[in-house]
């Protein structure tokens, strides 16, 4: 008798988040007394505004909180992310188009798992965050790549998207400002993809998680503001998580047309239920409260952008296009590759990642991880002390290279 496969098909087929993989190798060596500095996790250094945790703790002490409650969230956060999204980007929706998630890990695949059919398509302009493809593929879609480079910034055209059209495309997936580059695009090219996708009769689905991080003259703009035809075929997923330094509370959320958003909802019913009501009262402090602490925040970021873009680019070998948004730098290393360093001749970036952990002691992460072998990704949300040294350290060994 022949013995069926332990583990399905299905998640088996799913590759471990790269990035939480880097983190926690770096986080281990870290442990066993290694100095190293990590640049592997997207997640703020900072702790989680005193007035958000406080909202929290009162929470704990509240009967309501120590029961179920509604599987889509509770009615006073779903209210408040309505107001927020109207004030935040000029979007009008009204509270039953919002469903609270454990994450966005969980929005993004439950917005996939609602809209996609087995073999439907899904536009994914790379690179890409790891979790997009897989969560495409979980949902029983197919993603189909249009590859960018720094000579864009990373941006993709309407031409590239049309492209990689075809008569099974359903979705565009549309990430401004992107993880893990840090490109955003501008009005205009927002304005000009969505009416693309109107007009081809498409659905988007936008992350806006990184939207109150942008630098410079980059400006966010929220698709269906800038293309309003489009909001019936538009789904956002959005969180607390990097605007408000609160990773670890879990709360994202879903915006969309409201048959979409009740599906997603019946998914989750069973799924999960409702998200931790300790971390909705927190998530209802944050999207209620100013901007005050993100702008805070943000000052830092900025700083840090600039020494890294400044600093990678001076690295023989190393080009980093300046990101406009989010805390990464995402440069290329194509001309390194192949050199002798150390004794070594690493032939891809993800062998130079790892020479780079274990002869500098700096995690990074590879972009294989993200679609575009021959980068490497640097998220700039740490100190301004380790971001210089770990940088320092990538220098002084790449500076080796012949």
């Amino acid at each position: 008798m022949t013995e069926r496969p332990r583990i399905s098909a299905r998640i088996g087929g799913i590759s471990e988040s790269a990035t939480l993989a880097v983190d926690a190798k770096a986080k281990a060596m870290k442990a066993a007394g290694r100095p190293v500095i990590g640049f592997g996790a997207g997640e703020p250094d900072f702790p989680t505004p005193d007035y958000i945790v406080e909202a929290a703790a009162k929470a704990c002490h509240d009967p309501r909180f120590h029961r179920y409650t509604p599987a889509g969230g509770l009615p006073e956060l779903k209210e408040a992310i309505a107001a927020k999204t109207l004030r935040d980007s000029g979007y009008q929706v009204d509270p039953s188009q919002v469903l609270v998630t454990n994450g966005g890990k969980q929005a993004i695949y439950e917005a996939f798992a609602t809209l996609l059919d087995p073999g439907d398509e899904v536009i994914v302009i790379a690179p890409y965050w790891t979790t997009y493809p897989e969560s495409i593929k979980l949902a029983g879609g197919v993603p189909v790549y249009v590859v960018t480079d720094e000579s864009t910034g990373y941006l993709a055209g309407v031409e590239q998207l049309e492209a990689a059209r075809t008569a099974r495309t359903k979705v565009l997936l549309f990430v401004s400002p992107s993880n893990p580059t840090g490109a955003v695009s501008t009005p205009a090219q927002v304005r000009e993809i969505g009416q693309w996708a109107a007009a081809n009769g498409l659905w988007v689905l936008t992350d806006e998680i990184y939207e109150h991080l942008v630098y410079g003259d980059a400006r966010f703009s929220s698709l269906p503001v800038e293309v309003p035809e489009l909001a019936d075929r538009t789904v956002i997923v959005n969180g607390v998580a990097k605007t408000y330094a609160m990773t670890g509370w879990r709360v994202g959320w879903v915006i969309g047309p409201k048959d979409v958003v009740k599906a997603a909802g019946n998914l989750q019913s069973h799924a999960t239920s409702n998200v931790a009501n300790v971390s909705q009262a927190a998530a209802l402090a944050a999207v209620s409260g100013d901007l005050a602490a993100v702008d805070e925040m943000k000052v830092a970021f900025d700083r840090r952008r600039q020494t890294v873009v400044r600093m990678l680019n001076e690295i023989p070998g190393v080009l980093c296009p300046e990101p406009q948004g989010a805390f990464y730098a995402y440069p290329s290393v194509k001309e390194v590759l192949g050199k002798e360093i150390r004794g070594q001749r690493p032939r891809s970036s993800a062998e130079l990642a790892g020479l780079i952990l274990e002869q500098a002691e700096v995690a990074v992460v590879p972009g294989e991880a993200f679609g575009t072998p021959g980068y490497l990704r640097l998220s700039y949300a740490l100190s301004d002390a380790d971001l210089t040294e770990g940088v320092g350290r990538i220098a002084k060994l790449l500076a080796e290279a012949h």
